[in-house]
């Protein structure tokens, strides 16, 4: 794929990821409303982000193929490892706009551009250390 072409794929993955962590957060916010409600669905909402991005970057943005479901589960697991970083950049954003505002469409936008800047510092970590040339 070309360095253009990537970047933009790179982009609408990451924005179709958004749209599933935070969908999926929606989703159990209006499931549950109890104690903790908002960092169980923050945790669900990761997950769920977590898969679909993995799959699409492995696959269209590094062009990864396993040798075997070992060298998968590594790969997975570096992976998200990778991610707890960008993650706590994430969780950290969103609770911080809700503390601030006390909304959860703020807290929403205070997650987008959590997970935003998230995904910029994942595509370097993920390119240097996950899906090099000598694990493909």
């Amino acid at each position: 794929m070309k360095p253009k072409a990537r970047v933009l794929a790179y982009a609408a993955f990451a924005a179709l990821s958004i749209a599933v962590n935070i969908g999926t957060q929606a989703v159990v916010m209006s499931l549950y409303g109890g104690p903790g409600a908002i960092f169980i669905s923050m945790v669900f909402g990761t997950g769920a982000g977590l898969v679909c991005k993995y799959i699409l970057d492995k696959r269209y943005i590094f062009e990864h193929q396993s040798r075997d479901r070992r060298q998968e589960a590594t790969t997975f697991a570096l992976y998200t490892v990778m991610g707890l970083a960008t993650t706590a950049i994430f969780w950290g954003t969103e609770y911080a706009f809700h503390f601030l505002f006390a909304s959860d469409s703020m807290r929403y936008v205070g997650g987008i551009i959590g997970l935003t800047i998230g995904y910029l510092a994942k595509y370097w970590l993920d390119a240097r250390f996950v899906f090099t040339a000598s694990r493909t």
